[in-house]
């Protein structure tokens, strides 16, 4: 294994499963650190057209992690606050920072158990009725939190010029 600088390790030559996985907490990783050094304020700025806040993302991305990983598997998940269908991209003026942080990360850990305890091969019944294995459920993840890590870049650089993905060493 090889450790980039801030970056948990990289298994260069681990199986398929664990590979994926630390892909998916790396960038799970750069999500939160792009609200590291923010006040409330600013994780909730609105830097687009669409209403995209830092702080929103970080919500979505936790109610995504809980229905992927915990609802398609059959897997108990906390009673949301909110409506996961309409209301995950935003953060209301009662849910701080904190409130939000903490969600993400009991999904995080929820998810952990699920692919901890599961084979790649394992499926689940998705949202939307769909047959899905647990394989492709962490490549869709990967996907999804990338995306939304990406778009955190460019709210972060926007708020305040801050770039990068990990806390330089």
């Amino acid at each position: 294994m090889t450790t980039s600088p801030g970056a948990r390790p990289v298994p260069y030559t681990g199986s398929e499963k664990e590979s994926l996985h630390t892909s998916l907490d790396r960038h799970r990783d750069a999500v939160l650190w792009k609200l590291g050094g923010l006040d409330d304020e600013q994780v909730r700025r609105v830097m687009t057209p669409s209403g995209t806040t830092l702080l929103g993302l970080v919500k979505h991305l936790a109610s995504v992690e809980y229905g992927w990983f915990c609802s398609t598997f059959g897997r108990e998940v906390e009673p949301l606050w909110f409506d996961p269908y309409t209301e995950d991209m935003a953060a209301g003026p009662d849910e701080t920072t904190a409130r939000i942080v903490e969600f993400y990360g009991r999904a995080r850990a929820a998810a952990d158990r699920t692919i901890s305890e599961l084979s790649l091969d394992d499926l689940g019944t998705s949202w939307n009725g769909n047959t899905v294995s647990l394989r492709w459920v962490l490549i869709h993840m990967l996907e999804d939190t990338v995306r939304h890590a990406g778009h955190m870049d460019i709210v972060r650089e926007l708020i305040d010029g801050g770039t990068g993905d990990h806390r330089p060493s």
